[in-house]
């Protein structure tokens, strides 16, 4: 820390500043540091996304349309279902099919995505080889 004296008639007075150069020399050396650091830290394991399609909707006689509501009963085609091993007999019985049918989930928007993770496992767990989710288009702007 440097300290200046005055040399005149105030010999008693000392200059009390504070030398801030060696503060910002290491601030410049962390944040040189951390630049480096920096893409070090964020590599990532290596894998290819998905991409997002938005394709329209076939309608089929033969597809399987489950809603969930915001209270997370289940429906299978609009009518309501007693409870979750109704839609497990169902569901088995269409995986049986060949060609199996498309099971189109559609969840309202509040629902929580506990409800709709089971119905996904409880196709899982029929063997149906293709869900899909129906979402509503962004509106045109």
């Amino acid at each position: 820390m440097a300290l200046q004296l005055r040399s005149g008639s105030d010999d008693d007075e000392v200059n009390a500043s504070i030398n801030t150069t060696p503060l910002v020399d290491v601030m410049l050396v962390l944040l040189i540091i951390f630049l480096i650091t920096i893409p070090v830290v964020r590599q990532t394991v290596p894998m290819s996304l998905p991409k997002e399609v938005n394709q329209p909707r076939q309608t089929k006689p033969e597809n399987i349309e489950i809603s969930v509501d915001r209270d997370g009963r289940v429906y299978w085609n609009a009518q309501p279902l007693a409870d979750a091993a109704a839609l497990v007999e169902r569901l088995k019985v269409e995986g049986a099919k060949q060609p199996q049918p498309e099971v189109q989930v559609r969840g309202d928007e509040k629902t929580r995505y506990e409800a709709v993770g089971r119905v996904v496992y409880v196709c899982q767990r029929a063997g149906i080889a293709k869900v899909s989710f129906v979402t509503e288009p962004p509106p045109k702007s």
